[in-house]
């Protein structure tokens, strides 16, 4: 069985920079092949890797719906080969994106396909690292479920905070199967106050480690470089891969 890490966290934490690091770092340790799964509807984790716009299952699917099937060619049969040329193979990695949902506000379809797909998929992985939409609803509609690790990544403010517990207890609340949950606090300026600490404790939310704020990273994003590309002796890089160290066996 592959091991399995999903990221969460309310928007502008940098979740999705955590998610290409936490990549990044596998590749570098040699664990791969690693599936990375971008299950967030506004799917950017390609950018931060490095690659270009992935075919996703959710644009499969309206193409069958559209019509598009090949005379002679069965819907399912079709829905196979276009799923698996979805997925985008790079160097000691592979990518596969959910993409955004059909009609207004209906994910329904674009999950069941994204679950179905990750269950053929999943045996040919050693590591799998799941990047997912900010918020709470991938877990209220299960697409996070059965997960070695929810990495939660919030940053020092109240509200931050308030978003780990509240999808801490989400996730503990419709038993999704999350073997362990961690929370990274991102951005830091300096470490985490007593406050902080009290908040979690009294959640009983585990602080794996903090990633300080690093002008690196900011820098990729505005020149649109991928944040993979990342020397490995800044700061942030560093950080985070002493994180990933107390988590990947």
């Amino acid at each position: 069985m592959p091991f399995s890490l999903a990221m969460a966290g309310k928007g502008g934490t940098g979740k999705t920079t955590m998610a290409g690091l936490l990549i990044k770092y596998l590749v570098a340790r040699n664990k791969g092949p690693v599936l990375a799964v971008d299950a967030d509807c506004n799917a950017n984790l390609n950018e931060v890797l490095g690659l270009k716009n992935p075919d996703t299952l959710s644009q499969s699917r309206e193409d069958m719906k559209k019509g598009k099937v090949p005379e002679g060619m069965t819907k399912d049969i079709f829905m196979q080969m276009r799923m698996e040329e979805a997925i985008v193979e790079a160097d000691g990695y592979d990518l596969i994106a959910m993409g955004t949902p059909e009609g207004a506000g209906c994910y329904c379809a674009a999950n069941t396909l994204l679950a179905g797909f990750l269950e053929k998929l999943t045996n040919n992985y050693p590591f799998i690292v799941m990047d997912n939409e900010a918020g709470m609803e991938h877990i209220s509609r299960l697409t996070t479920k059965n997960v070695d690790a929810l990495l939660i990544v919030a940053d020092a403010s109240r509200r931050g905070l308030q978003a780990a517990v509240r999808i801490n207890e989400l996730a503990r609340c419709l038993n999704i199967g999350v073997e362990k949950a961690f929370v990274i606090i991102n951005q830091t300026k300096a470490e985490p106050s007593d406050e902080v600490m009290q908040i979690l404790a009294k959640e009983g939310l585990e602080l794996i480690g903090t990633v300080p704020d690093d002008e690196t990273v900011y820098a990729y994003d505005l020149e649109g470089r991928p944040t993979v590309q990342m020397p490995d002796d800044c700061k942030a890089v560093q950080a985070a891969f002493t994180i990933f160290d107390k988590i990947v066996p």
